[in-house]
């Protein structure tokens, strides 16, 4: 399902949030309305870490990651890291990147088997994008801007992109992704998607502007109507990739 929340009075959930298939990171100093909105949902199947990054608030832009790796600037505290590291869970890998694009959840969106990465992004960082996340790397733009982090959103089920992406990159991506795409809007027709949402395979959370029709679109398309945090999906799609290999 798809919950519309606020961090202080911001309905911009996506920059202080960052949601994987397991773990969420939520950004310090917001109101317990915020925290418990979050560990309502996820608690009892994901940890929630309250954490900051660079001394920063806005984690969501901040990083990347999904269920396999967490990847975060090199501004990042040793003890940050250290706190972070200490509540993911064990399989979650955690790596600091030189990268000069450093606000990594702008310029790079991923699942937990594909990203796309902003066309001028260092090769170093994608080898390490790709060994940390372990996803296939395309260089890509969304409705012709660079910054593809920030204009799509997208989970092991579906992903919704920027309101002016064409039918034919809406094709072209999806064949990437593997998965449906819809173009569309949140929070009352901003087009900064992922700044608007977070999103895993069994829940959203978006801002509380987000209309009905928006928060529809996002239900159907993320397919979050009957989803529960299960491995059945990843293990059919595990084994739907093995025999295409």
């Amino acid at each position: 399902m798809a919950v519309r929340t606020q961090f202080e009075g911001n309905n911009e959930v996506g920059v202080f949030a960052k949601l994987t298939n397991s773990y969420c990171l939520v950004a310090m100093g917001g109101s317990e309305n915020f925290y418990s909105v979050f560990e309502g949902e996820l608690a009892e199947t994901i940890p929630v870490i309250h954490t900051s990054i660079a001394g920063c608030r806005i984690i969501g832009r901040m990083c990347v990651g999904n269920r396999n790796g967490l990847l975060v600037p090199s501004t990042t505290t040793d003890q940050e890291l250290q706190h972070i590291r200490n509540s993911l869970p064990d399989s979650v890998k955690i790596q600091r990147v030189e990268e000069r694009l450093s606000a990594l959840g702008n310029v790079i969106a991923c699942n937990d088997y594909v990203a796309l990465v902003h066309p001028d992004l260092d090769k170093e960082t994608e080898q390490i994008l790709a060994d940390t996340l372990k996803v296939e790397v395309f260089r890509q733009t969304i409705a012709e801007q660079v910054l593809v982090g920030s204009y799509c959103a997208i989970s092991n089920q579906g992903g919704l992109v920027h309101p002016k992406t064409s039918v034919e990159d809406q094709d072209e991506l999806s064949s990437l992704l593997q998965v449906p795409l819809v173009a569309g809007t949140l929070n009352r027709g901003s087009e900064v998607i992922s700044g608007g949402m977070v999103v895993n395979d069994w829940v959203a959370f978006c801002g509380l502007d987000t209309t009905s029709t928006e928060v529809n679109v996002i239900e159907s398309v993320f397919k979050l109507g009957d989803n529960q945090p299960s491995t059945m999906s990843t293990q059919m799609r595990e084994s739907l990739i093995d025999s295409m290999t």
